[in-house]
């Protein structure tokens, strides 16, 4: 495990997300007028301790509040994957497997869904749900620094993994920076109806809002098609070519992090029971809608892309073709006139034309009827 979390490789570079890593708790219930409890930037010790006190004094409530309390949902969000023994005791603390927590602090995973029972088998209070995707993000959130790292990127991708139990979620994810903020605002304003719905239904909204932002990242590859379009028709350059790669390499990218996602919010959809419950699955069917349309956009990209790449060449093409026209007028005019110039250039002894008063001139005008002759 410690191995997993020694460094952590992006865009084939060796990375430490963030200087030190914390955790933040978001506690709220479903009552209307019930406040919500926030605690940020807390150790694994402190978060840990900060669950067993609320869950202490949960046991020592009278049984209308133990209701409440049991309606209670915690979202513990850790950020940064490179302190080993911080996700080690975060793991602990929860009974998160050992080889969950290497999925999660191996940032190169493909977006995949696991559910983990008890160890008898059930899917009771012990058991949870694993997801792990992709969260994509323009380079302009990150500092200076990082977008000078970011090697022509106009995008960030991070790995953004959440385990959902029946009260709780936890997410765990490589920077500070993210596009969960509104859905936090959303939770503090008491907007819409996520207070009044379980951790499943948090579990949803994060994916949502995650898998909103893919929008908003298609839409950035779409302006710089355009504008390849544009340079294609008005002034095609070697540099459009290595532009179009680029956008291709890029486009790959984005198939590789949404197009698994598809099945795992379909698995979520199609869930039975524990943590996922029945009056969530319709809110992952809309997820899933969305995927689609995604998907959907990203392969028109991909064929537009490919017409861009031919249509590139054919310019190209074209432009060799004018080049070329233009040197067969000039090979055309001057091959005879090197052919005369060649022949009075030899150096024979007995030329008639040479001893010839107006030779000189009949030449050159002998010439230039041929070379407006040819035109």
């Amino acid at each position: 495990l410690a191995q997993c979390c020694a460094k952590v490789i992006v865009n084939g570079r060796t990375e430490q997300k963030v200087e030190q890593a914390s955790a933040q708790i978001i506690q709220y219930s479903g009552q209307a007028d019930s406040p919500l409890s926030e605690w940020d930037t807390l150790s694994a010790a402190e978060c840990l301790e900060k669950l067993k006190a609320v869950r202490l004094n949960t046991s020592h409530e009278s049984d209308a509040e133990s209701q409440v309390a049991s309606e209670t949902v915690q979202w513990i969000n850790i950020t940064g994957l490179h302190d080993t023994q911080f996700i080690q005791t975060v793991g602990q603390g929860f009974g998160i497997h050992p080889l969950v927590l290497e999925d999660i602090l191996d940032t190169d995973q493909r977006p995949k869904i696991e559910c983990h029972a008890n160890h008898d088998g059930s899917h009771d209070s012990e058991g949870y749900v694993v997801v792990i995707l992709k969260m994509l993000y323009p380079l302009s959130m990150l500092g200076e620094k990082a977008q000078a790292e970011s090697n022509g990127a106009d995008f960030i991708s991070e790995q953004v993994s959440l385990v959902v139990f029946r009260d709780h979620v936890i997410s765990f994810q490589e920077r500070a920076e993210d596009v969960l903020e509104p859905l936090r605002e959303r939770l503090r304003s008491s907007s819409g109806q996520i207070r009044k719905r379980g951790a499943d239904y948090l579990a949803y909204a994060i994916i949502d809002v995650i898998v909103d932002h893919y929008f908003a990242i298609l839409e950035m590859q779409g302006e710089k098609m355009e504008a390849l379009e544009t340079e294609i028709r008005l002034n095609a350059r070697d540099e459009t070519l290595h532009q179009i790669h680029a956008l291709s390499h890029e486009l790959r990218r984005l198939k590789k992090y949404i197009w698994p996602l598809r099945e795992v919010v379909l698995t979520l959809q199609k869930s039975d029971g524990y943590p996922i419950h029945a009056e969530t699955q319709p809110y992952f069917k809309d997820v899933y809608d969305h995927l689609i349309q995604i998907i959907e956009v990203l392969e028109s990209f991909r064929e537009v892309l490919n017409s861009l790449d031919d249509r590139y060449l054919s310019m190209m093409s074209h432009k060799m073709n004018n080049t070329m026209q233009v040197l067969t007028v000039f090979a055309t005019i001057f091959l005879p006139l090197t052919f005369v110039a060649g022949i009075y250039g030899m150096n024979f002894q007995y030329m008639p034309e040479l001893s010839w008063k107006w030779g000189y001139f009949a030449t050159l005008g002998g010439m230039a009827m041929m070379a407006i002759g040819m035109l």
